[in-house]
């Protein structure tokens, strides 16, 4: 589980991010400072990844990213207008707001990602359904048994190449328990 980031932490991220950095859109930066200056907004800020899948976004860009330099999403409508934004920001300070910085190697930047939270609407594995489950395991399933099945008919091989008589006889004997361990796989023909 996450420690929640404090509003004094995205304070000082903001800042240094502001200092550090120039956005494409100058709207970005009205944005970011309003939300320096409202402390108590800050606590409704997240910083996450995939910000399109979120109820209530910003998406903002910096001159050393080819990204898109803004949008914001709000129940699934896409706008590049900031000051749309900024209105919705300033008319609803306590509703969620998440945001998506990009700029160069940003996620390999360790500010960045001390202030980023996971983004609870972003699709991942959870949504995996009991049908893919299924022909997942299949495809495990058939794959080791393959897998299994080939080092041994190498081995068989290499027993014949050897005329090892003992040592063909018993992974003769392997290969049928493999072939019994497994039904939903193809088997060797007897001749």
């Amino acid at each position: 589980m996450q420690t929640p980031v404090t509003a004094e932490e995205k304070r000082k991220f903001l800042r240094w991010f502001l200092d550090h950095y120039q956005l494409k859109k100058r709207e970005s930066v009205w944005i970011l400072n309003y939300l320096l200056n409202h402390r108590e907004m800050l606590k409704h800020v997240h910083f996450v990844r995939d910000v399109k899948y979120c109820p209530r976004g910003i998406l903002m860009t910096t001159h050393c990213s080819e990204e898109t330099p803004f949008r914001f999403y709000k129940n699934h409508l896409v706008t590049t207008d900031a000051e749309k934004s900024f209105h919705d920001i300033r008319l609803n300070p306590e509703e969620p707001l998440y945001l998506q910085l990009n700029f160069k190697k940003a996620h390999q930047n360790a500010y960045y990602v001390s202030v980023m939270e996971e983004n609870p609407f972003r699709p991942d594995s959870k949504d995996v359904t009991e049908k893919d489950k299924i022909t997942a395991a299949r495809l495990l399933e058939e794959s080791l048994f393959t897998f299994k099945k080939n080092n041994l008919l190498r081995e068989i091989d290499r027993s014949l190449d050897d005329l090892d008589q003992e040592r063909f006889d018993k992974l003769v004997v392997e290969l049928q328990e493999l072939e019994e361990s497994y039904p939903n796989q193809p088997r060797l023909q007897k001749q």
